[in-house]
């Protein structure tokens, strides 16, 4: 069961505003104001803005002990954990886990590092701070959890490029169905808009360079399409065992029915064009769920705005759904949020969760009549640009990252 949720997105810093701007069709792109981008071929991407750490419980001398990244983590479990309403005093800690997921990790850390060590060490011999590992290192997220809350359980970090959050979601699934914990606090987290991230992703060709119209920039599914927009940010659900949930009288905004991973097998950096992990995870999760295809009412895909990626997943919708992939809601929040890397999946998942409790299909923006691929099928339903109600019984959410990794979740409606 979903029991909580805490976000911290380009869109806002809660679970509130970060939905309310998703159904409205809200862009969080906007020129880049971490470093100076005038040398760089992307001058815009989708900051989380005004975030301050304190603002949720982490002080100063704690903040300086972390990442970015991290930062955005802990707020997000915070808000998690809050909203969950568990009783922390009577909870049994030894039976709440942690699983986070990260793509890149301390890349903030380790750019202003090894920047000043360039700067001074051939002068003064290697002088690095005493906290750059620790804040550097991509299972730290979890750990700084676990212990402000005292959470004994199962504690580590799922790392799979873009489908890590999905991934930490499953092994949260998992590690309940199998009985070692009652309750796990699980996401993503990145914050890899920087200097070298941006340039990273700029020399390989994969983002866009739309600096003239950054909002509408990231456009799935259109001709047009020039790369992914890169976001930042951190999801959190609290996934729970349901009769733990049950008796103590939880909230429950869905439950957590299937999982689904498998490999494209295929390339470093791009999907399968014909789709086949992409077609296989879905399959995975329908089975791991004990679902059929025509029990499934909306997908929140991958979505990236990217050439290949969006024509191949296009087509393993049609190939693993048939007749009714055409009775499907699809869209792609990343139009909105950009790609949150490590932490897309948590905050895709977050979406979808909502998406079900509310029956409300947020879009996939900035999507213009005449901008059609003719390698795509436009009789599907991508939701373009303006939100849709229906009644949504089941959603599917995939994440697919650089080395063919691939996951999927898929959220049911709760009866009761």
């Amino acid at each position: 069961m979903v029991t909580g949720l805490g976000a911290v997105t380009p869109l806002g810093n809660s679970v509130e505003e970060t939905w309310k701007n998703l159904v409205a069709g809200v862009s969080g792109a906007a020129p880049i104001t971490h470093f100076d981008t005038s040398k760089f071929k992307s001058q815009f991407a989708c900051e989380v803005k005004n975030f301050n750490p304190e603002n949720f419980g982490i002080d100063r001398k704690e903040a300086r002990k972390m990442d970015l990244y991290c930062q955005y983590a802990v707020a997000a479990a915070k808000m998690a954990v809050e909203d969950c309403a568990v009783d922390l005093e009577a909870v049994d800690k030894n039976r709440v886990g942690v699983v986070f997921g990260v793509g890149i990790g301390g890349i903030n850390t380790f750019e202003d590092e090894i920047g000043a060590y360039g700067r001074t060490g051939a002068e003064i011999g290697p002088k690095f701070g005493p906290f750059f590992i620790p804040k550097m290192i991509s299972d730290i997220a979890s750990g700084h959890i676990s212990i402000i809350y005292g959470f004994h359980g199962p504690n580590y970090t799922t790392t799979s490029a873009c489908a890590s959050s999905t991934h930490a979601l499953a092994d949260a699934f998992n590690l309940i169905r199998l009985g070692k914990a009652e309750i796990i606090v699980a996401g993503g987290a990145e914050a890899a808009i920087c200097e070298s991230g941006v340039g990273g992703f700029n020399a390989m060709k994969a983002i866009s360079t739309r600096n003239d119209d950054p909002q509408r920039a990231s456009r799935p599914f259109s001709a047009s399409r020039d790369g992914f927009v890169m976001g930042e940010g951190a999801g959190c659900l609290v996934l729970e065992e349901l009769e733990h949930a049950k008796a103590r009288g939880a909230k429950i905004y869905a439950e957590m029915v299937g999982e689904g991973m498998s490999a494209d097998a295929y390339h470093i950096t791009a999907s399968h064009p014909e789709g086949l992990g992409a077609k296989l995870v879905m399959q995975n999760a329908l089975e791991d769920a004990g679902m059929k295809p025509e029990d499934i009412d909306y997908i929140n895909v991958h979505g990236t705005s990217t050439h290949v990626g969006d024509i191949s997943e296009a087509k393993a919708i049609k190939e693993l759904f048939g007749e009714h992939a055409y009775k499907l809601n699809i869209s792609s929040t990343k139009s909105m949020t950009g790609h949150l890397l490590g932490a897309a999946g948590a905050v895709e998942a977050m979406a979808s969760v909502l998406a079900v409790q509310n029956d409300i299909v947020p879009p996939t923006i900035n999507h213009e009549e005449d901008d059609k691929d003719e390698e795509i099928d436009y009789n599907l339903n991508f939701t373009f640009n303006v939100a849709q109600q229906r009644t949504i019984r089941a959603a599917l959410s995939n994440t697919f990252g650089f080395g063919g990794h691939n996951a999927c979740v898929i959220f049911r409606k709760y009866e009761g």
